[in-house]
């Protein structure tokens, strides 16, 4: 991410901060998307928790060793000042070739430089078949 969008955030902010995030998650590289969170973040993905950024990087490399093929999807839900909600859809297989798709909700709230300072992830996920993929 060159130039941080900060806050407070405008519709137009906000679409493109989602925007950005979806295409950073979708390289699936952790050490770049770490890089878009404060030194002091603090995360909750399901039940794991991650404080700063090695932890998150660390947390990013074990879930796109287990979820292959990860293509991600976000719609912004709602903003208010540094915060923003958006709505997900994930698909990946595992190393059995099982599909899934997982469905959830982020809110995220952001330091005045433009940084991710807390994430909070509530993510339900189902086996589909391939043929029922929607992010290709």
């Amino acid at each position: 991410m060159n130039q941080q969008i900060k806050p407070p955030f405008n519709h137009e902010t906000a679409i493109r901060k989602v925007q950005r995030a979806e295409d950073l998650w979708n390289t699936r590289d952790p050490a770049q998307v770490a890089l878009a969170y404060s030194e002091n973040t603090s995360w909750r993905n399901r039940s794991e928790f991650a404080r700063g950024r090695e932890e998150v990087e660390a947390l990013l490399a074990r879930k796109w060793t287990r979820e292959l093929d990860y293509r991600l999807r976000k719609q912004l839900f709602a903003f208010a000042d540094n915060r923003i909600a958006v709505n997900f859809t994930y698909e990946y297989r595992d190393d059995s070739g099982q599909w899934f798709r997982a469905y959830g909700l982020e809110h995220w709230t952001f330091d005045e430089d433009g940084l991710m300072s807390e994430r909070s992830a509530s993510i339900n996920e189902l086996p589909i078949r391939e043929d029922q993929r929607d992010l290709l």
